[in-house]
């Protein structure tokens, strides 16, 4: 990999990974697993470390994901609330130990292992055995206020057993049986049900309102010692005993271990029993014992390093798939639904998860009423991994994807070559958002105002359902969706009468027909006049359209030929809307000719030319190779002109152009 695709590569990278931490710290909704999130990291990390010369103190490699709410108080952090380096296997973790043991010289060094507890962090400090203030750990330096919220939790001292000042570290969480309580009552009540439990302990500790934080099922354990006011401790292991008889919920998995293989052990007997455990886990820490030492090792300016997380793998787990069923995105995607036995796997409580298209399902075999192994890591959609197939008894059913839209009846049709099978019907409900959005894009209609934010409004209040809905519309019910809207609605009803009056390749183009854009919506206007020719057009002609290829043709064909269709086009017809090509016949004097532009010219911007060459019948093209007829160079013509000089291609001059079309 050269240098160049290393930087573009990292770029990406951090550009997705601040998305999904943004999601996972700040809004407490993933997007993907922590593995996935993981995997990506560690790439980030391998990439740097092979090109150093890009590492900026912005990358999250070098930096906590959080962020800090403005709704709350700032609370700097007395210390540092640093993340931990995530490994993935035991040949990482011997790595680990010989950093470790390259600094040790007359130090003992012996580890603590414990649960790496799926919560939120937050430090609490006392004065004088007094709960005076607790913040999440924000972006390690700077957390949010969260005092009020942590005094609901009922593990939480509010004052300890001795007289002391000190900020200790916890992970505020729910535990697997909180977690169902809580979501069997939201389902009784008709709520949204929690994710999983990081989220919910994660949502439940940031509210603004503790009357709410008081009502969940919120837990702490306490794993670390910040500051300690005469500190007489060696060890952390003695500070977690010294923290019990505080009075603190110490976290209650801390195995001291003599050296790195009892650390080891001490983590395969931590995933072993991890289902027997009552609260979620992402993993085992392994810390340095000795304080002192932690001390000579120091940290970075993201991690400590005298500790070290091991990540377990995906738990996976064992389920009926009672059924299939079919949704459809705004996409007009029909995606099948697995619909499982409920089972708990990694805090979550899944029931259903995508089995992506058709080919996914044949390729494992999966069928109705199969035992599956579903694999989760924290992630909001978990998957089928793999069929237990000496477990089927024969009365398991093969699934067949539908041949029509299990929403709108319109058929369901797969293209060749594609994965994935799609709706056709251009008034089925639950692709109306995105047809509408379309239709009054610029790139449509262009009804200037009716933007995504109007048309969802206008759809929840049951004004809008489909496209046709559009035009009949009234001053009254724009009006009614903002205060002193009135001038808001009368432009928005102007920009609609206007729309009635686009050119017929708006109109083709604003129909979303797959396959179709600009280009060859303007193609097609020119070849058919208008749009009842257009959708009377046989395969065969429509083929024959230079710019139309056998999918393109059979996308619409099939388009003009579904009852949706045909009852939209008669709707906006009566609405008034402009069916014909206002084109003027100019000929065909550039039929069969490719052009391409280079340079930049006098008259004409690129836009204007190319649409005076498609409207004489020719076409633009971006790269010159032996069948463009002609090269229109301008000043400071580059590439494309050397290319052309290079292949024979004919050169012609803005003149010449201008004198060609004349």
């Amino acid at each position: 990999m050269n240098k160049k695709q290393a930087k573009e590569n990292i770029d990406k990278l951090r550009k997705d990974l601040e998305y999904y931490a943004d999601k996972y710290y700040n809004e407490d909704s993933p997007e993907i697993s922590d593995y996935e999130y993981d995997m990506m990291l560690k790439k980030l990390k391998e990439l740097e470390n092979q090109f150093p010369e890009f590492i900026t103190r912005d990358s999250l490699t070098q930096k906590v994901g959080g962020q800090v709410n403005s709704k709350f108080e700032e609370v700097e952090h007395e210390v540092p609330l640093q993340s931990l380096q995530d490994i993935f296997s035991f040949e990482e973790l011997y790595e680990f130990d010989e950093r470790v043991k390259k600094q040790q010289e007359d130090e003992e060094l012996k580890y603590v292992v414990e649960t790496k507890i799926d919560g939120l962090s937050v430090a609490i400090e006392y004065k004088n055995g007094v709960l005076v203030r607790a913040a999440t750990r924000g972006n390690g330096l700077i957390g949010e206020d969260v005092t009020e919220n942590i005094k609901t939790i009922k593990t939480v001292p509010q004052k300890l057993n001795k007289n002391v000042d000190i900020i200790v570290r916890g992970e505020v969480f729910i535990s697997k049986q909180g977690f169902e309580t809580l979501n069997k009552t939201r389902q009784e009540q008709g709520d949204v049900l929690f994710a999983n439990a990081r989220n919910a302990a994660a949502g439940s500790l940031r509210q603004l309102d503790s009357k709410i934080t008081a009502s969940r099922p919120l837990d702490i354990y306490i794993f670390n010692v910040q500051r300690l006011t005469n500190n007489m401790f060696n060890s952390h292991y003695e500070q977690l005993m010294f923290l019990e008889e505080l009075g603190f919920n110490v976290n209650p998995v801390k195995i001291p271990c003599n050296n790195i293989e009892e650390a080891v052990n001490a983590i395969k007997k931590i995933g072993e029993d991890r289902e027997k455990l009552s609260f979620n886990i992402d993993g085992a820490v392994v810390k340095v014992d000795s304080l002192s030492f932690r001390e000579k090792l120091g940290t970075t300016y993201k991690f400590p390093k005298w500790a070290i997380a091991y990540k377990y793998p995906p738990e996976k787990k064992e389920t009926i798939l009672k059924d299939i069923i079919c949704q459809v995105g705004r996409t007009g995607a029909i995606t099948p639904m697995a619909i499982l036995e409920p089972v708990q796997v990694d805090g979550s409580t899944i029931s259903k998860t995508t089995l992506h298209n058709e080919d996914f399902i044949k390729d494992k075999d999966i069928r109705i009423g199969d035992t599956v192994v579903i694999q989760k890591q924290g992630d909001v959609i978990p998957e089928v991994v793999d069929v237990i197939k000496n477990k089927r008894t024969g009365s398991e059913k093969v699934f067949k994807m539908p041949k029509t839209c299990p929403v709108c009846g319109a058929p369901a049709i797969r293209e060749e070559g594609e994965a994935v099978t799609r709706c056709i019907g251009i008034e089925c409900k639950a692709q109306a958002l995105r047809s509408i959005i379309h239709f009054a894009s610029k790139e449509g209609m262009e009804i200037d105002g009716l933007g995504a934010s109007i048309i969802e409004q206008l759809m929840e209040k049951g004004l809008v359902n489909n496209i046709s809905d559009i035009y009949n519309l009234t001053l009254e019910d724009i009006a009614s969706l903002k205060k002193n809207g009135k001038k808001f609605a009368q432009n928005l009803i102007d920009s609609i009468e206007n729309s009635k009056k686009r050119d017929l390749f708006k109109l083709i183009n604003a129909l979303g027909i797959r396959h179709v854009g600009i280009k060859s919506a303007k193609s097609l206007a020119k070849a058919y006049k208008n749009i009842e020719n257009l959708a009377n057009a046989s395969y065969e002609s429509l083929i024959s359209n230079n710019d139309v290829g056998e999918i393109v043709a059979t996308s619409i064909y099939n388009f003009f030929r579904q009852e949706q269709t045909v009852d939209l086009l008669e709707k906006l017809k009566v609405a008034g809307v402009n069916m014909e090509s206002l084109e003027k016949d100019t000929g065909n004097k550039f039929e069969g000719m490719t052009f391409v532009l280079t340079g930049s010219l006098e008259n004409y911007s690129r836009n204007e030319a190319s649409e005076i060459i498609e409207k004489l019948g020719g076409k633009t093209s971006s790269s010159v190779s032996k069948k463009t007829t002609y090269v229109i160079a301008g000043e400071e013509a580059g590439s494309k002109l050397k290319k052309a000089q290079e292949l024979g291609v004919k050169i012609i001059t803005e003149k010449e152009f201008s004198d060609m079309i004349n």
